[in-house]
């Protein structure tokens, strides 16, 4: 196996200016901060297509999942709606589990940034881990998110965390691990289920 990324990012496309800019002040603002951190690799793999699936787009997918140090996922009420982003989410639990072999994980590899929460809540695979980063104050008036003090210290902290698991995921892997050989689930279950949906109706 070779680390290529620092981050995978997993998140659900959008047309507008709201999604785009957060989605690419974000991205600014971790490469910004993860590159010293780094020795060749990219701070980010960010897939620039429209998620709808294939055999093509599966494996590049997963193995670029596989060769990146932990997972960001940008979290909308449209990222849980989609089958695909929850793919990506299963597959980096997978992933987590594996490498829970390889060395003790200080955190998750899944980092959870809010965007805009669900009117009904944020659901469990979100919020089961106990740490999500909420950036839902931000609108197309706050700027520049890698000098904003009301965010920093949030970026600072998942550079800190990608940062942890790169130091320790470069002197545990196993050697001759072979990311070609790592699939997406072929499925994922919905977040929320309709009789949970009713009752908070």
């Amino acid at each position: 196996m070779q680390i290529r990324y620092g981050c995978f990012l997993s998140y659900a496309h959008g047309q507008y200016a709201y999604m785009n800019k957060f989605k690419n002040d974000l991205i600014e603002a971790l490469a910004c901060y993860l590159e010293p951190h780094l020795d060749c690799e990219d701070a980010l793999f960010i897939d620039s297509e429209q998620l709808g699936g294939g055999d093509d787009l599966d494996r590049r997918v997963a193995r670029a999942m596989c060769e990146s140090v932990t997972m960001i996922v940008l979290y909308t009420p449209k990222y849980e709606a989609h089958g695909y982003t929850r793919r990506e989410f299963a597959g980096m639990q997978l992933i987590e589990r594996e490498r829970s072999s390889w060395y003790e994980l200080p955190s998750h590899l899944i980092i959870p940034i809010i965007m805009t929460p669900h009117p009904d809540g944020l659901p469990l695979p979100i919020t089961g881990p106990g740490f999500y980063l909420d950036f839902s104050g931000y609108t197309l008036a706050s700027g520049d998110l890698k000098s904003n003090p009301r965010y920093l210290p949030d970026i600072q902290k998942i550079v800190q965390r990608i940062a942890t698991h790169y130091h320790l995921l470069k002197h545990a892997m196993p050697v001759g691990h072979d990311c070609s050989r790592f699939v997406l689930p072929a499925m994922a279950p919905a977040w929320r289920n309709e009789a949970s949906l009713s009752a908070l109706r």
